[in-house]
């Protein structure tokens, strides 16, 4: 079940996909106005927002705008104009899908739960009632917010890069990630070092996690991927 903001001025359209989302097992709230939905937003943890460009109060483009500034929720954006202007704007602020008016109430549901099954897929991890990230798979346990790794249940001691390295591995799982870029978003974009230091920290990091370093595939010619 997922947490559904719809926003839109026309409360006939938002009841009809509010009838068909709950009747799929959703949970939905609603929004007449940008300003409102910012508000539930800021108030409420929502799974996907579906997201009307033209409203009073405040349109959708400035309302996904200011979402994007303390929320990565996936969102739709609903419009009853399908100029390119529009969609790009909409794609460069950061939604997931644009859906022109008049849709039917299949075509919206479909591409809401395609949406929700690719985010669900690539999920790393859960967050737990005190707001950490945590990533468990059999013995392991990496808390990503206070920065602890548990190989089965007894912490370990890592150097920070053996942190950071494993933590970015994570949040990238069954991913494959060019060296280039593990040494751009780990030592930073502007790190000249010579790339065997990655070798020399990801064997490090192998060594922390003892039984469970198999989790990390070297693809040779390419990066690493964690499988997980």
């Amino acid at each position: 079940m997922a947490k559904i903001l719809i926003c839109d001025d026309e409360a006939g359209l938002r009841a009809v996909i509010k009838r068909y989302a709950v009747f799929e097992g959703h949970e939905v709230m609603e929004a007449g106005d940008g300003m409102e939905a910012i508000r539930l937003c800021r108030e409420n943890t929502f799974d996907i927002i579906i997201m009307d460009i033209m409203m009073p109060e405040l349109d959708g483009f400035s309302a996904v705008k200011e979402i994007r500034k303390f929320s990565d929720t996936p969102i739709i954006m609903l419009s009853a104009r399908g100029e390119e202007y529009d969609k790009v704007l909409g794609f460069e602020l950061g939604i997931d899908d644009y859906v022109v008016k008049p849709f039917s109430s299949k075509e919206i549901m479909l591409r809401i739960n395609a949406i929700l099954r690719r985010v669900e897929k690539s999920k790393p991890a859960r967050t737990n009632e005190e707001g950490h990230v945590i990533y468990e798979k059999d013995g392991l346990k990496a808390d990503m917010k206070a920065y602890k790794v548990f190989i089965d249940g007894v912490e370990v001691d890592m150097a920070p890069k053996e942190y950071d390295l494993l933590f970015f591995l994570i949040r990238n799982k069954n991913i494959a990630v060019p060296r280039e870029r593990i040494m751009a978003e780990v030592w930073g974009f502007y790190y000249f070092g010579d790339d065997r230091t990655l070798d020399t920290q990801m064997k490090l990091l192998r060594k922390s996690l003892g039984p469970y370093a198999h989790f990390i595939k070297t693809l040779r010619g390419l990066g690493y991927r964690f499988d997980g």
